[in-house]
């Protein structure tokens, strides 16, 4: 290499003087004093963004039935729209594969449910939500759904609530939904918003059903499918003998099916459905190694045999403790079951307590466990480290494994 070619080259950088935003800053206080003295004297009446930010997260919404669908000899479609007579004029906007949770006056006695919302973003804005309930042997609230609610019901309910959405800046675009018997609602939902908002994604749903009959939904993904197959695709997995759709699985959801139908490296999960089937999915997914990332599972309300845990003491599976409870003004003691949450004791003593996602999630029933012991289910463990350390608990998630003394704090009307 010769001398001419070996030259070194020298890049001189003068950054730029800050002298400008010194200036700058300095003249803050003086601008600012001449807006104050230029300021009409009239006094603000009105708040805008505040205003706002209660449309799109109200504390409650009051819903009335508008008209009621069988969706299978088990499921019912509820549209609701604002009770504009009881003080709602028009419904929050959502995230596609958010829920409401329900506050229901059961002969006396006020619960709460989540339910996802079934329809699409877009339908809010026309007025309306749709709620899709399949009624349970051994439910509570929707024996009740089912003898009671008809047009003209009024319902009361939280704002939308949950982290069950698509969010393109963590998801990939290939989304699978992995759904089982009504845990199909939300992907309804979110089916609907990709095809409206022309979300550049697409999505899979492998929908396990112990039946034919009871698939929800089946005539209008058909549709969507057929419509947007670029959008929308949906394979049947039936677990009954005898199965008569075209192109459907037999059997369950399993890690094969799974590979079967998705690029598991490039896609994210999505699991909505009942407890049993979050326990089988789990371990076929475990199987195929996917990052922690990559998987997204709704809240599923509480667990129903938190005796199963090997670490429960099942010694006292079946005791009855006393809990003295501090809500508002009241101090009662009620007795609390050790298989039953904290919550289901106080709902049953009809204190109203808190709660939205009955999952550990949301934190809404946050309490102080001022003295006694309780078991916190892993699964639903959402508290942070600080309410770990001074003692505040979740009682959705929680159960009694001791006498106990606690103070909850007043539900929202």
């Amino acid at each position: 290499m010769s001398k001419k070619e070996n030259k070194k080259f020298i890049i001189t950088v003068n950054p730029k003087s800050p002298s400008k935003d010194i200036i700058a800053f300095t003249k803050l206080v003086t601008q600012r004093k001449k807006r104050i003295e230029n300021a009409s004297s009239k006094p603000i009446t009105s708040d805008p963004i505040n205003d706002l930010a209660r449309r799109l997260h109200p504390e409650r919404l009051n819903l009335i039935i508008s008209e009621i669908r069988d969706e299978t000899k088990s499921t019912k479609t509820f549209k609701l729209i604002a009770d504009s007579e009881s003080g709602t004029k028009d419904l929050a906007y959502f995230r596609a594969g958010q829920y409401l949770s329900l506050k229901v006056d059961v002969n006396g006695v006020i619960i709460t449910r989540p339910y996802s919302i079934s329809s699409s973003p877009k339908e809010a804005l026309k007025g309306y939500y749709e709620l899709t309930i399949k009624k349970e042997e051994l439910g509570f609230l929707t024996h009740y759904i089912w003898d009671n609610w008809k047009v003209g019901t009024k319902i009361g309910s939280s704002g939308p609530e949950g982290f069950f959405y698509y969010e393109p800046l963590r998801d990939s675009k290939q989304i699978v939904g992995i759904a089982g018997g009504s845990g199909i609602t939300p992907f309804r939902s979110i089916a609907k918003s990709f095809i409206d908002d022309k979300i550049d994604s697409k999505l899979t749903i492998l929908y396990g059903s112990s039946d034919q009959e009871d698939i929800i939904y089946f005539d209008e993904f058909k549709k969507m499918e057929k419509q947007h197959p670029e959008k929308i695709k949906v394979i049947h997995i039936l677990s009954c003998e005898e199965v008569s759709i075209e192109g459907c699985e037999h059997g369950f959801i399993t890690a094969d099916i799974i590979k079967k139908y998705s690029d598991e490296s490039n896609s994210s999960f999505f699991i909505c459905g009942p407890q049993i089937m979050y326990d089988f999915v789990e371990k076929e997914l475990n199987k195929l190694k996917l990052r922690k990332k990559q998987i997204r599972r709704e809240a599923f309300g509480e667990i129903k045999n938190v005796t199963n845990f090997p670490d429960f003491p099942q010694e006292l599976a079946e005791k009855v403790f006393e809990v003295e409870v501090s809500i508002g003004n009241i101090v009662k003691k009620i007795p609390a079951f050790a298989r039953e949450s904290v919550l289901v004791a106080l709902e049953r003593a009809n204190l109203a307590p808190p709660s939205k996602c009955r999952s550990g999630e949301c934190g809404f029933c946050r309490s102080h466990l001022i003295s006694g012991n309780i078991y916190v289910n892993p699964i639903s463990d959402w508290r942070r480290a600080a309410d770990k350390k001074y003692n505040f608990f979740h009682p959705c998630a929680s159960y009694p494994i001791s006498n106990l003394k606690i103070s909850v704090p007043r539900s929202i009307s």
